[in-house]
């Protein structure tokens, strides 16, 4: 596959070439009673209707909704519109598609920051820990799920909702964390604990391929509860871990989702707990405002009012 030709360039009467997500696909019938399918696609520049009018029964069984597709199509306009006409279309895989230009990462949205670079910095920070039982327990968790860490979103829908989010948001974490503990003379390694651990169940509870949805665990369970599973699980392998140490790690990760989401069971109750809260508080909506920006494609000044903050948010440069 040559020339492949991302949504954000169509151009009306272009054949294109290229790979993009499934991301709804519905069989349905025309007036007359024709079969056809109606699918919808997207890449990281945008989203696109797109049509499968001819060799139903033979295309419908080569893709699925939510699989990454290799598409050849025309570009037609329809109501003011980009509308793709698919003449053939495959489920694309990497085994298959890698040498022709297919990259996950293409397709869904993305960290603008490389995830290679990213982890790095993450062990740099993690061996800095002075704290041995500390150190040990981040390492321990974090190499084991490397593999998901690098690619993991911290939400589905919210704050750092791409590929390789969750790295992101906790390397933003770190850095406000090391900054506040000085600037208040908190047990820094302890916010470290917090700031690395206390999402950690997502990894657990989100299922993140292509199309990131909540696991059977994730809804009956909760990712609190999974997170500290999984805490408790690396602990124990730590020889002679403190269990007042442990307690401390499981009041922040507990304190910070329920001081954040207005319950009141498990309140910060000391420094770094409360400073976890808060910075963890103040990190997500950073992120939602600035996701909000972005996705607001209107030329005025400010945004609609129906988002996170139900209110308009002004887009200045």
């Amino acid at each position: 596959m040559k020339n492949i030709i991302p949504i954000s360039k169509f151009k009306e009467g272009q054949s294109i070439q290229g790979f993009y997500l499934c991301i709804e696909k519905k069989l349905r019938h025309t007036r007359t009673g024709e079969l056809y399918i109606d699918i919808l696609l997207r890449d990281q520049t945008g989203q696109v209707q797109a049509k499968i009018w001819n060799k139903i029964k033979e295309l419908d069984k080569k893709f699925s909704a939510g699989d990454p597709v290799a598409v050849k199509g025309s570009v037609e306009i329809f109501i003011d519109d980009f509308q793709l006409v698919i003449q053939r279309i495959n489920k694309a895989t990497v085994q298959r598609y890698a040498r022709y230009g297919f990259d996950p990462a293409l397709i869904v949205p993305t960290s603008r920051f490389d995830a290679n670079k990213m982890w790095k910095e993450v062990i740099s920070i993690i061996r800095s820990i002075k704290n041995p039982y500390i150190k040990k327990l981040i390492y321990s968790v974090y190499t084991t799920n490397k593999h998901k860490l690098m690619k993991h979103p911290s939400t589905i829908l919210h704050q750092y909702s791409y590929r390789s989010g969750f790295l992101e948001q906790t390397l933003s974490l770190a850095k406000a964390g090391k900054f506040f503990s000085r600037h208040y003379r908190l047990d820094s390694d302890l916010v470290l604990a917090g700031v690395f651990l206390f999402d950690i169940g997502k990894l657990e509870a989100i299922e993140s391929n292509y199309k990131s949805n909540l696991s059977k665990a994730g809804n009956l369970l909760g990712h609190v509860a999974l997170g500290r599973n999984i805490i408790m699980a690396s602990a124990k392998k730590i020889k002679k871990f403190p269990s007042e140490l442990l307690l401390q790690i499981e009041h922040i990760m507990l304190a910070q989702h329920n001081y954040n989401e207005g319950q009141s069971q498990v309140t910060p109750m000391f420094k770094e707990a409360l400073l976890i809260s808060m910075i963890t508080s103040l990190d997500s909506q950073m992120s939602i405002m600035k996701k909000i920006i972005e996705e607001d494609k209107d030329s005025q000044d400010f945004t609609s009012h129906y988002n996170f903050f139900k209110t308009t948010i002004y887009k200045k440069n």
